[in-house]
């Protein structure tokens, strides 16, 4: 029996992969991020599957599940929300199956920041404005920042930013970008994107329309992404063409 990793996407019981699906629809216990997840991605799951929330379990706890599971010779899905690639604690888990002997593998899954791009119509990276995304997260009550790895390090190079865990502190952590991208750079916070309550505020880094005002408003807490950059905003449609699909591009024969 193995051990499946797999990412339940931003949250919408539609945007699950068709493996994960497959999945979902065999496996005999399931554990899932209860605080992250709309209930209806569990509607995928066959009656009679053993359901476990994780929202209130240590790695441990969630290790224990799984590789209890395996000596009973069950099939197990261990989802995580948005992809495995990214916060997903994938590499500690992993390390803890192998010393126990179980296999594993991962099922990729919709990150939650492009379901927060799909649901603004914006692209994060566009011709002559932005051509690097970056992923990051600020520190709360999480695991330290790896040295060299700063916001305003990030910030200079221009690239769209896609800040995690960041809206309990959002002004303070904007602030910190006023330097780099000055108070009129377009900001987009999405709140669980694809789900029941989505909710989308747009506005800038700083300024009259600095968007802390409205996520402070809105009260939100937790499970939303912000999205930081100059491709956001509406001046972008004056920008560069990509140049794989310019007319006047040579194209000869294909090798």
């Amino acid at each position: 029996m193995t051990v499946h990793v797999v990412g339940a996407g931003p949250g919408a019981a539609d945007l699950l992969t068709l493996r994960a699906v497959g999945l979902l629809g065999v496996a005999d216990v399931v554990l899932y991020p209860g605080t992250y997840l709309d209930e209806a991605v569990l509607s995928h799951c066959r009656s009679g599957a053993r359901l476990v929330d994780t929202a209130r379990l240590d790695l441990d706890a969630i290790l224990a599940v799984m590789t209890e599971a395996h000596a009973r010779g069950e099939d197990v899905v261990r989802l995580v929300s948005g992809d495995p690639s990214l916060y997903s604690a994938l590499h500690e888990q992993a390390a803890r199956l192998d010393a126990a002997g179980v296999p594993w593998e991962v099922v990729p899954g919709v990150p939650a920041y492009a379901a927060a791009a799909a649901l603004v119509g914006r692209e994060l990276t566009v011709p002559l404005v932005a051509q690097s995304v970056v992923l990051t997260r600020t520190r709360a009550r999480s695991s330290a920042m790896p040295e060299g790895e700063t916001w305003e390090a990030f910030a200079a190079t221009g690239a769209t930013l896609v800040l995690h865990l960041a809206i309990t502190r959002l002004r303070e952590h904007l602030d910190r970008l006023l330097p780099t991208h000055g108070a009129d750079c377009p900001v987009v916070v999405v709140h669980r994107a694809s789900q029941p309550g989505e909710l989308v505020l747009r506005g800038t880094v700083g300024g009259p329309a600095c968007v802390a005002d409205a996520v402070e408003a809105a009260g939100l807490r937790q499970a939303a992404v912000v999205l930081v950059g100059r491709a956001l905003g509406e001046s972008v449609d004056a920008a560069g063409e990509s140049w794989l699909y310019a007319a006047h591009r040579p194209r000869g024969a294909p090798h």
